[in-house]
């Protein structure tokens, strides 16, 4: 009698134990299906509501193919304890919950879409939602779509870096080692300068202004006289010099989102930076090569217009980053005249280029009546 009582104990305790741990199991998946509740849905949450119970069949299929494939238990050894398969049901059950609990993250904004300024139409129906074309000489403002609106400018910030660095006059032959320093950490973005890279100052500028090298960028501030903090100091004092007032800089790639503008500022730098010769050259060289131990690296430019034999560019910069979206600044003659145009939060991979394009069509194709102003 008491062998009896002992048996139903130990299956009562196996019993117990088994459900203890497939409750544990589902918990966390509980607590992940509350917090989704709680959660703002973002539109493209909405849109694939149905998706995790797709998900979900889809593994279940997966599942039972495999068991399906997989050697029967009953062959090799034998009917299975109960207790065994209740624990493994209890697993698969968990697994569809996780599954089925699993978030969808919806595509990070730009600040310009957040804001709502894409909403704003122009007549040429451009991409970007910030746009400022002027006349370089008359200074007349020929487009404009939330000009004054400030954002993130991304490696837009790299040609306030080459303005000092050029007006700094310090030595283009000086060797420059890439350090640890000089690592994205912001955005852990890739480099093909790796820790231990040695290049001449001006390489490093050719690099940074041409193909948006952020680690060429970052070094030069880093080795600015005075280090970094002195060189972040010169650029914002250089932008209040020029009276761009919407401006600040809190480093000297544009990887992060601290570093903003507007457009009315933008226009100014490029003004600036277009009478300065070096600036001219890297900007719109096409490619350029370094030797890199017994290695030679091509690099080439950001922005294919500069390759195009209809455009005539002086000085361009791109940029991107998700918060600021994709950018570019340029100087150009088009028809005649000299222009210098801004945009900024441009949506899609080419919209940046395709506006640039608009704006040059547009102007070529009413240059007759723009120039009869003057």
């Amino acid at each position: 009698m008491a062998l009896r009582h002992r048996s139903v104990l130990r299956r009562f305790s196996h019993f117990f134990a088994i459900c203890t741990l497939a409750f544990g199991l589902s918990a966390p998946s509980v607590q992940a299906s509350a917090k989704n509740k709680s959660a703002p849905k973002a539109h493209v949450q909405a849109k694939a509501s149905k998706k995790p119970a797709a998900v979900a069949s889809k593994g279940e299929r997966n599942g039972r193919q495999k068991q399906a494939a997989a050697p029967s238990s009953k062959k090799v050894a034998g009917k299975a304890p109960k207790g065994k398969t209740t624990l493994a049901k209890a697993g698969r059950q968990a697994g569809r919950a996780a599954v089925a609990a699993a978030v969808i993250i919806p595509e990070r904004q730009s600040f310009g879409q957040m804001a709502g300024l894409h909403d704003v139409t122009d007549p040429l129906a451009l991409k970007s939602s910030v746009a400022l074309v002027l006349d370089q000489d008359t200074h007349e403002v020929l487009l404009s779509k939330n000009d004054h609106a400030v954002l993130p400018i991304a490696s837009l910030t790299k040609l306030m870096t080459g303005l000092i660095i050029s007006q700094a006059q310090l030595p283009m032959d000086e060797m420059i080692t890439i350090t640890q320093d000089d690592v994205d950490t912001e955005k852990h973005s890739s480099s093909r300068l790796r820790v231990g890279t040695t290049l001449m100052r001006g390489e490093l500028l050719h690099l940074a202004l041409m193909s948006s090298e952020n680690r060429a960028a970052h070094a030069l501030g880093r080795t600015y006289p005075g280090g970094l903090q002195t060189f972040v100091g010169m650029m914002n004092m250089k932008a209040k010099m020029l009276g761009m007032a919407d401006t600040r800089y809190v480093e000297p790639t544009g990887l992060s989102s601290s570093n903003q503008s507007s457009a009315f500022d933008l226009a100014t730098l490029v003004n600036v930076a277009h009478s300065d010769p070096l600036l001219r050259d890297l900007t719109t060289s096409p490619s350029y090569q370094v030797e890199v131990g017994e290695r030679m690296l091509q690099f080439n430019n950001t922005n294919r217009l500069v390759h195009s034999p209809e455009w005539n560019i002086g000085l361009q910069k791109t940029g991107y980053i998700s918060e600021a979206g994709r950018c570019l600044v340029m100087q150009a003659q088009v028809a005649g005249r000299k222009l210098i145009m801004v945009f900024l939060d441009s949506a899609g991979k080419f919209g940046r280029l395709a506006d640039a394009e608009r704006v040059r069509h547009w102007v070529e194709g009413s240059g007759t009546q723009l120039l009869a102003k003057h």
